[in-house]
């Protein structure tokens, strides 16, 4: 139980903090990433905490998921499929033990920013989701961004193709 009660402390560190320690992508890419075009949204950064997740090695990340109002507002009301518009960003971080606290583990170098992007028309062909995947502020290659739509259909179908779900 003890671990539970440390791990929701660290999470919510995490939540408080993400926007904060960002600092290296505050602003948008300067090129679309391949195969959808999608770049990283101006002002992503004072948009809503979604949700935080950690990732098991061999990425060994902790992320935080951002979204624009419409799918916040999607996400409070149940509503899938998420509606157009919608805007997902996931920042990803290198776990890093506190110098402060021993216990807790924070963000420490940033790794990638991800988008996604709901436009049920420009992205047809992707059930409705374009994806962009950053590196310093920069997308990474067109083989990198092949593997974002098979990851999503092999995993969250029933959820509109988002893994994240709303936290309480």
């Amino acid at each position: 139980m003890k671990i539970v009660a440390i791990s929701s402390v660290i999470i919510c560190g995490l939540a408080v903090g993400v926007a904060a320690t960002f600092s290296q992508a505050t602003e948008p890419a300067s090129d679309p990433a391949p195969i959808y075009g999608v770049t990283i949204p101006k002002g992503y950064r004072d948009w809503k905490f979604v949700a935080p997740a950690q990732e098991a090695p061999p990425l060994d990340e902790l992320r935080a998921v951002l979204g624009n109002d419409i799918a916040i507002n999607a996400y409070k009301a149940g509503k899938l499929p998420f509606p157009d518009g919608s805007v997902l960003v996931k920042l990803a971080y290198k776990r890093k033990q506190s110098d402060e606290f021993a216990p807790a583990t924070i963000p420490g170098a940033p790794t990638t920013v991800q988008v996604m992007v709901k436009d049920s028309k420009k992205y047809a062909d992707s059930h409705g989701w374009g994806f962009g995947r950053f590196v310093d502020g920069k997308p990474v290659d067109e083989a990198q961004h092949r593997t974002c739509l098979s990851c999503h259909e092999g995993n969250v179908v029933d959820h509109d193709y988002v893994f994240t779900r709303y936290a309480p």
